[in-house]
């Protein structure tokens, strides 16, 4: 008796839900975040900060995105050379304001970068409940290719509908 009165209990529930929203005039999908994919290229300016040889050396970021996000950025980057040629690691944050999927507003952005002997391992993401204006409650990730000396950027994101 009860494996049958549990089915009839969750139907009824999720009907009850259901119904509820659409009397009060909300969506049963309002709110929820949909995944999109924007990509493009950028253009990147490091300006070196202090001495150059410093153990832990600091730059200054500025970018232009062109593309699905149409944007310009600041940041700062500290990063750590090894004596091993091809490791490092670096870590920076990054404030965008622009466009995306035709949305104005302003995020920022994380990175968190190494080699390891000429491995890369790179994770940028977007900083929690750091976007403003038609972008809040945007999140995602950004990979970041470099190509014939281009930068492409492949910007995997979610924004509430």
């Amino acid at each position: 008796m009860t494996r049958k009165l549990l089915p009839y209990l969750a139907i009824t529930i999720v009907t009850a839900t259901a119904a509820q929203m659409a009397v009060a005039g909300a969506s049963p999908t309002k709110g929820i975040a949909v995944e999109h994919v924007a990509t493009g290229e950028f253009d990147v300016q490091l300006n070196p900060v202090g001495p150059g040889d410093a153990p832990v050396g600091s730059m200054t970021i500025a970018k232009t995105f062109r593309g699905d996000l149409t944007a310009t950025s600041t940041g700062q980057m500290l990063a750590v050379r090894t004596p091993v040629n091809g490791s490092a690691g670096y870590v920076a944050m990054e404030q965008v304001s622009g466009t995306l999927a035709g949305k104005q507003g302003t995020f920022a952005l994380q990175h968190s970068g190494t080699m390891d002997k000429g491995a890369p391992t790179l994770s940028v993401i977007v900083v929690p409940d750091s976007a403003t204006g038609d972008l809040a409650g945007l999140t995602g990730s950004l990979a970041i290719v470099i190509e014939g000396g281009k930068h492409l950027y492949t910007f995997r994101y979610s924004l509430p509908q």
